[in-house]
């Protein structure tokens, strides 16, 4: 089942799938007007000769005229597109060239102007003049000028809308929503039991005596996604345990270590196909299974905003913002564990992402490229004291709090003005308190108020 979802993701995600789809059912539509044509519709439709009452020569060439605009209106798409590509590229990061590669607007969109040439080309082999026999199926010519209006208003719709998706607010917003709904769907992750209580320290240092086999990987590239059940089914059958030696979003090199499997005896050809079809493997990272892609995304269009030739400290303001969205509601919530059991029996030690290292991934590279920017060290301030007043775990204000020791010595280092200096300072212990207090420190802030 896992490998049928992915696959229709890859279907709906491509940027031909959704468009052949509206050509198909553009044909169909073709097919089902020209036979339903009869003697009976034409006398109907004759009582309208201005909107219905179109000959043989006059049907064609409104027909063709219609099919060769789409088909101009086609290319005028393509050139929009891959002018906001350009742009986007340059602008951001080509790790987003995707999102406007499988937006469905974008597909939709040239769906609607392909549908179109392709129903016109339908009905246009179907018309015949009097000494041809003499047909002229006037209801399907007649939806095809309905069609083309239709045509008019999504070429419209479209150029604000390649407008809108160029915005960093929107582009940005764009990959925070993927990143929180793979957070939603990931956080917390139920594979298999939890612990016995009290057992988990008990057993790992048994695990430095099994006999590990290991699983090498049959290709070069990213591993998008892993089918954890498949993986949790295996190990029950063979009543054995299974080690990731990569996770999802690693790079993985061909002949390398994929995953290892308790056992005495070297693996048989099927269950070492089984793990590795478990894997999938390509060439390019996406969300679905790895939201610290996500916050990839958004760190690398911080860092290009904050690079020298673009300085664009707005921009990556907005960046980080987005970021404290996505941690703010991984705050609360439990990470999956890396042991994973059925039965009170270990199946699966996994690679996971934690707290401390998507925080890591938000802040530290953009706290590198932030030397001296006051009001960048003052927004990242800002984001841990809104993660605090979240969360209660002392482990994960522990992160928050060597984030903000961080923070305080770029600023000794960099920030040379006595007045920003203070209004940094001023910040510092109002995160300091926040880090300490957690969620009380925002509830006393609402009665104050």
């Amino acid at each position: 089942m896992n490998k049928l979802t992915q696959l229709w993701n890859k279907l709906c995600e491509s940027f031909w799938f959704v468009p052949s789809m509206i050509v198909a059912g553009s044909i169909v539509l073709a097919a089902a007007l020209i036979e339903a044509h009869s003697t009976e519709a034409s006398q109907w439709l004759a009582r309208w000769p201005r909107l219905f009452g179109a000959n043989a020569n006059g049907a064609r060439g409104i027909l063709s005229t219609i099919a060769g605009s789409m088909m101009t209106v086609v290319g005028v798409t393509f050139s929009m597109t891959l002018v906001a590509l350009a742009l986007a590229s340059s602008q951001y990061t080509s790790r987003i060239l995707r999102n406007f590669i499988r937006n469905r607007v974008t597909q939709v969109v040239l769906g609607v102007f392909t549908g179109i040439f392709a129903y016109c080309l339908v009905v246009l082999r179907t018309i015949r003049s009097g000494d041809e026999g003499g047909f002229v199926p006037s209801l399907a010519v007649f939806v095809a000028v309905i069609l083309a209006m239709v045509g008019i208003g999504v070429l419209i719709f479209f150029i604000h809308h390649i407008s809108a998706s160029i915005q960093a607010s929107n582009i940005i917003a764009s990959v925070a929503d993927e990143t929180l709904v793979a957070i939603d769907r990931l956080f917390p992750e139920r594979l298999g039991q939890c612990p016995p209580e009290g057992d988990e320290d008990q057993l790992l240092p048994t695990l430095l005596e099994l006999q590990w086999q290991t699983v090498k990987a049959r290709r070069n590239g990213y591993i998008q996604s892993v089918d954890n059940e498949t993986l949790l089914r295996l190990a029950r059958e063979k009543k054995t345990i299974l080690r990731m030696e990569r996770g999802v979003g690693d790079f993985i090199v061909q002949n390398t270590a994929l995953a290892s499997v308790a056992s005495k005896v070297p693996l048989d050809k099927k269950t070492i196909a089984t793990v590795q079809a478990a894997y999938s493997i390509e060439r390019y990272r996406t969300v679905h299974q790895d939201c610290a892609f996500g916050i990839r995304q958004i760190v690398d269009m911080a860092l290009r905003a904050l690079s020298p030739s673009i300085n664009d400290t707005t921009k990556a303001v907005m960046c980080v913002d987005y970021l404290t969205a996505i941690l703010a509601r991984l705050a609360s919530r439990d990470s999956p564990s890396m042991h994973r059991y059925e039965e009170k029996e270990l199946r699966i030690i996994a690679i996971a992402p934690t707290f401390t290292s998507l925080v890591a991934e938000s802040f530290d590279q953009i706290r590198g490229s932030a030397q001296g920017n006051t009001g960048m060290i003052l927004r990242i301030l800002g984001a841990l004291h809104t993660i605090a007043s979240l969360t209660v775990s002392p482990s994960r204000r522990q992160v928050l709090r060597e984030q903000m020791q961080l923070i305080d010595e770029l600023a000794e280092r960099t920030v040379v003005c006595a007045h920003e200096r203070a209004k940094i300072d001023k910040r510092l212990v109002s995160v300091c308190q926040a880090i300490e207090a957690g969620p009380a420190l925002c509830t006393e802030d609402k009665k104050a108020s």
